[in-house]
């Protein structure tokens, strides 16, 4: 299955969903209306319940540029927010604009981001909301926003500091400075450097087959469980633990994943329930 939009293509193999920028003549810039073409991709494989992981990745030479700049010309109204109504009103889009990317941090699966080239401003945002990155040796991060006049908001100055340290997360969020793939490989905002694009493509896909290959009840769960642990305290986390536990504990989904690991072959487990759209 694969869709297509002006700015991605979205294909779904035996639980991984594949999706793929696809403006490299644009350095993948973001528009307003990718957005919530992203948060509804997501959102909706997520509803579904078939998929078990996901891969962001891109094409060109750059990962992606972030924000196109045309928006900071006067193509986003709320930008010119000037009375008191509608500096509330622009509070509400930017709380709309934050939601698009919570949307992979939210998913019921988790989600592997294949990054070449540049991560630049916004991308850095979608990258930071993802579960696992790998990049390109060529691969380089960069909070841009601070090098055009405003504070990033659209969730890296919260997420990466919970990534890297405090210290590396700062210098970011204050210079506007490159952080090289392998330094991003020692602080942890990547998990593997590969060669090029194509193999961290492969990298990103093979730990997303990987995951896809386990229990989604059993994911689903994890992720929830370490989500909550990064924005709590260990005894709150613990007795989320234990109420998540007594709702997903289930013998049954031990029983195939075991007799598969004994026989070493795969297990086929049934996929997460639909949610129910309101």
């Amino acid at each position: 299955m694969t869709d297509s939009t002006e700015f991605f293509q979205l294909s779904h193999e035996n639980g991984v969903a594949h999706l793929q920028l696809n403006r490299p003549e644009r350095m993948n810039t973001m528009t307003p209306a990718f957005f919530p073409a992203v948060r509804d991709a997501v959102r909706g494989l997520d509803g579904e319940g078939a998929t078990r992981a996901m891969v962001i990745s891109s094409t060109g030479k750059h990962f992606s540029a972030g924000m196109s700049l045309d928006v900071f010309a006067g193509n986003f109204p709320a930008l010119a927010a000037t009375t008191a109504r509608e500096r509330l009103a622009f509070q509400e889009s930017l709380r709309q604009l934050i939601d698009c990317f919570t949307a992979l941090d939210e998913a019921r699966f988790p989600i592997v981001c294949a990054i070449q080239g540049g991560c630049i401003g916004g991308a850095l945002d979608l990258a930071t909301a993802c579960d696992i990155r790998v990049c390109s040796a060529d691969a380089f991060f960069t909070v841009q926003e601070i090098s055009i006049g405003m504070a990033a908001d659209l969730g890296v100055l919260q997420r990466l500091p919970k990534i890297v340290p405090q210290g590396v997360a700062r210098e970011m969020a204050y210079t506007g400075e490159r952080l090289g793939a392998e330094r991003a490989l020692a602080v942890g905002l990547v998990n593997a450097v590969l060669p090029d694009a194509a193999a961290t493509v492969e990298r990103a896909v093979a730990l997303a087959r990987t995951i896809a290959s386990k229990s989604p009840l059993a994911i689903a769960g994890t992720k929830l469980a370490i989500n909550h642990a990064r924005d709590h305290s260990t005894a709150s986390a613990l007795q989320q633990m234990s109420l998540l536990q007594s709702a997903i504990f289930d013998t049954g989904e031990m029983a195939t994943a075991i007799a598969a690991w004994k026989e070493k072959r795969s297990a086929e487990f049934d996929a997460l329930a639909p949610v129910t759209k309101v």
